[in-house]
């Protein structure tokens, strides 16, 4: 289990092999020279010698020894032991004939994963996604490894005359043809088609096949995408605009003028990273958490609350509450054992599991501090939608009990004065020139196919004055006394 787990080893069937070069040799590419950077049992290796016959060097990497013995009938190839992360790529890349054939089926597993089973195949450490330091702190830094691998190959093939060929998630695809773009690479054209992964691999992930043509002086930042693997024409484009990676549907309508700032501010729902201790359930007199503890607390700092699961459901019930320990991010929680003592004594019960919370946004702040938090999340009237469910349903979320609900940090909402106020904005959030906009920018194979920063691109004023509907003034502060 921890070989498949630490060198993401998914062996490639031949008929999918066949199948890859098969779509290769029709886009009649004639290569001198085949590499496979991490060949297995070397079944792509013998695929691709019965479909380029011509070619005289082919050379296959391997790390795994017993796979190594494996390949030895494999006559007409040059298979090295080696990790990948260990060669001298562009040394390798700059001796050999071109064009030049890299094909292949890298690991499907993150660094993280990896790490787990304290894995030692990854490459050395560096920043080299350019994340911020918010976005490695909130898990962003979190990556495949097949997306440094196929990257690191474009980078070294880019300037010469090439065809990449590469089996692989297909939110990997994506995230590397969007760095590949954006740093120039001398990319001449660019084909995503689908693979079936539960057929091929038994795993159930949105997967293709990448291809990128290469040629020196060539910069093409568009990517053809088809249907399945064996489809005869792309059924959209992938194209990079103001650094976002959007879909252009085939006839189509032009949503780009709808694509600006929004006056609107979208917000991640409360992040506290413990929800056996600040997620309850309640039978009307006693509070019980996950942990099945049952305790009498005060209600002054519990807020019913909904997560993901919750918002995708259109009956609108909540069933959940939320124990919100501060309004503010850095506000003194000492205050909670005056004003609510038996909330209190419960934080302190469960104060090491609290204490235990790994991520970094807590450390140096008060006991029991959460984040995420603000005079927003305290609003009455919210328009929110889950981040990880794969369609657009924007729920307008009202007071329950004369309080606010909470949402979890797998939510995004736009906080409101008032009902009249939400409505209007849920008008426009629901016209077909929104949805449209929307699923130009949302990838549904994606982990979090939602995200803020897709949100706040809709410039509302744009569709306020098209669809003749008054835009509110953005939430000011919300007076909870």
């Amino acid at each position: 289990m921890n070989q498949k787990m630490e060198f993401g080893d998914f062996q490639t069937p031949r008929t999918l092999c066949n199948q890859v070069c098969d779509i290769l040799t029709n886009l009649d590419i004639h290569p001198e020279t085949i590499i496979e950077p991490t060949c297995g049992k070397g079944t792509f290796l013998k695929a691709s010698i019965d479909a380029f016959p011509s070619c005289q060097h082919i050379l296959g990497f391997e790390i795994n020894p017993d796979y190594i013995k494996a390949t030895k009938s494999i006559h007409q190839a040059t298979i090295t032991q080696a990790d990948f992360f260990e060669l001298e790529w562009n040394k390798i890349l700059n001796k050999t004939p071109q064009p030049i054939l890299v094909l292949g089926n890298p690991p499907w597993v993150t660094n993280t994963s990896i790490s787990i089973f304290n894995g030692s195949n990854l490459p050395k450490k560096s920043n080299t996604v350019k994340h911020r330091g918010i976005d490695a702190i909130t898990g962003e830094s979190n990556f495949d490894i097949s997306e440094w691998m196929i990257f690191h190959m474009l980078k070294h093939l880019s300037g010469k005359n090439a065809t990449l060929g590469m089996l692989c998630k297909t939110s990997v695809a994506r995230r590397v043809l969007k760095r590949a773009w954006h740093s120039a690479f001398e990319i001449k054209n660019s084909l995503i088609r689908p693979i079936d992964s539960d057929d091929f691999f038994n795993v159930s992930v949105d997967a293709c096949l990448l291809i990128c043509l290469l040629e020196k002086g060539s910069i093409h930042q568009s990517c053809s995408v088809y249907s399945h693997l064996e489809s005869r024409k792309p059924t959209s484009r992938w194209v990079l605009k103001n650094n976002s990676m959007i879909h252009h549907f085939k006839g189509g309508q032009n949503f780009e003028k709808y694509c600006g700032q929004s006056p609107l501010k979208w917000r991640s729902g409360v992040k506290h990273d413990c929800v056996n201790v600040l997620e309850l359930k309640t039978d009307g007199k006693q509070f019980k958490n996950g942990f099945g503890d049952v305790f009498p607390l005060e209600g002054d700092y519990v807020y019913p609350m909904l997560k993901s699961s919750d918002l995708a459901k259109s009956n609108g019930q909540h069933f959940r509450y939320m124990l919100v320990t501060q309004k503010t991010i850095g506000e003194d929680t000492e205050k909670i054992k005056t004003e609510s003592p038996l909330t209190w004594l419960y934080l302190k019960k469960y104060e090491n599991d609290l204490d235990r919370r790994a991520s970094i946004v807590y450390q140096k702040q008060p006991k029991f501090s959460i984040f995420g938090i603000g005079d927003y999340a305290f609003a009455p009237w919210k328009i929110a939608i889950s981040g990880f469910y794969k369609h657009l349903y924007f729920r307008l979320i009202g007071p329950i009990s004369q309080k606010p609900v909470m949402l979890d940090d797998t939510c995004y909402f736009l906080p409101f004065h008032s009902k009249k106020d939400a409505l209007s904005v849920l008008k426009m959030l629901q016209s077909e020139k929104a949805i449209g906009f929307f699923k130009t920018r949302i990838f549904w194979d994606a982990k979090r196919p939602i995200t803020a920063k897709i949100l706040k691109e809709l410039d509302l004023s744009v569709l306020s004055e098209e669809l003749n509907i008054p835009l509110p003034q953005p939430f000011e502060r919300y007076d909870t006394a």
